[in-house]
């Protein structure tokens, strides 16, 4: 039983592809489009590295007089809710043409990992993908990038239960033979990696696939910090420029595994990490759909003032989307300011830090 409409999950539906102007990008047609917030091929973001770089303001993201009202009419997406971009080139593209070199004589050599890259990584943020496979290559990790099928987390939050199950079988059956040489399960997303632990047992419990990727699976903080206690990180982290609020996602304290993130960014040398542990209000689509998104901010606010009053260098969350969410209640409250504090332009994910201090 699927219940509600598709276009409720736009960040990760699929479409035509059609090339824009610049060679290494894609888009895709008229719909997705206007989702994503792409208002011509020239901006389609490469944002390589630099954790600001290649990212619009949020002014750029909502301000679009022309599609974000269309979009409102057609999709009940809220005009003034920020949405993330869309990359042409998907992190599984980039990991098949340029991997990074493994570690032979990294504590951790010897350890290998498939990594599930998620629908958001996979599509709206290679950057944290390609980061987290450097910080895995550093630390000796070999690593393969999957993609078979989302997870099925939208399709969970509609109720689309057999969906969810279809999904599941899948994915588990393409991931079985990677599980049965000896490779570790890392997700790249709280949601994606409460789906494959948990989520996916309990909707199919007699499946064994399903059973031996549940007890495979990692999130991506979690199995970082697994080497950290088992071997032993590789040297060269070096201090960030700055000090950090973290906050930790619904999805990540669902799955019972303590601050994983917080453990991660401790591992910086020098690291100042102050965390929050509260829903940041975005719930999914829900929080960006019109008549919830106001809601969603009001929810948010709590975590969008503690970070405003700490004035951070860096705003990180596990959850891509409560990040960004977080971002722009922090600019709401901004504004009510008479020195307003500077606000970061993108909430990377923690091993996005992590991948940073190893580059300093």
């Amino acid at each position: 039983m699927q219940i509600g409409g598709n276009f409720s999950d736009p960040v990760f539906q699929s479409r035509r592809q059609r090339r824009c102007s610049r060679r290494e990008c894609q888009r895709f047609d008229f719909d997705f489009w206007i989702a994503h917030g792409i208002d011509d091929g020239e901006d389609c973001p490469q944002w390589e590295g630099d954790l600001h770089r290649g990212q619009n303001s949020f002014l750029h993201r909502t301000g679009n007089g022309l599609t974000r009202p269309v979009m409102e009419a057609v999709s009940g997406i809220d005009r003034n809710a920020a949405l993330p971009k869309f990359h042409g080139k998907t992190l599984t593209d980039r990991a098949k043409s340029d991997s990074p070199a493994v570690d032979q004589k990294a504590p951790a050599s010897g350890r290998k990992a498939v990594v599930y890259a998620t629908c958001f990584v996979n599509y709206n943020d290679p950057q944290m993908g390609t980061d987290a496979l450097e910080v895995l290559a550093r630390n000796g990790v070999e690593t393969e990038v999957l993609h078979p099928a989302c997870c099925g987390m939208p399709k969970l939050e509609h109720g689309d239960i057999e969906g969810v199950a279809k999904a599941a079988r899948e994915v588990a059956a393409v991931f079985r033979p990677w599980i049965e040489k000896g490779y570790d399960v890392v997700a790249l997303t709280p949601s994606c990696s409460l789906m494959l632990k948990f989520e996916w047992p309990l909707i199919l419990p007699d499946d064994e696939d399903i059973k031996l990727l549940s007890e495979a699976t990692q999130d991506i903080s979690q199995y970082i910090v697994d080497i950290s206690k088992k071997e032993g990180l590789a040297d060269g982290l070096e201090p960030l420029d700055g000090s950090v609020t973290v906050h930790l996602a619904c999805h990540s304290r669902a799955q019972n595994m303590g601050q994983k993130a917080a453990e991660l960014l401790r591992l910086i040398p020098d690291a100042d990490v102050d965390v929050v542990e509260r829903c940041s209000g975005h719930g999914g689509s829900w929080g960006m759909m019109k008549g919830n998104f106001d809601t969603a901010l009001k929810v948010g606010r709590p975590v969008a003032r503690k970070a405003v009053e700490k004035a951070p260098k860096y705003v990180v969350s596990e959850c891509p989307l409560a990040g960004l969410h977080i971002l722009q209640g922090m600019e709401r409250l901004a504004e009510k300011e008479d020195t307003p504090p500077q606000i970061p332009v993108h909430a990377p994910h923690p091993i996005q830090l992590l991948a940073q201090s190893y580059r300093k």
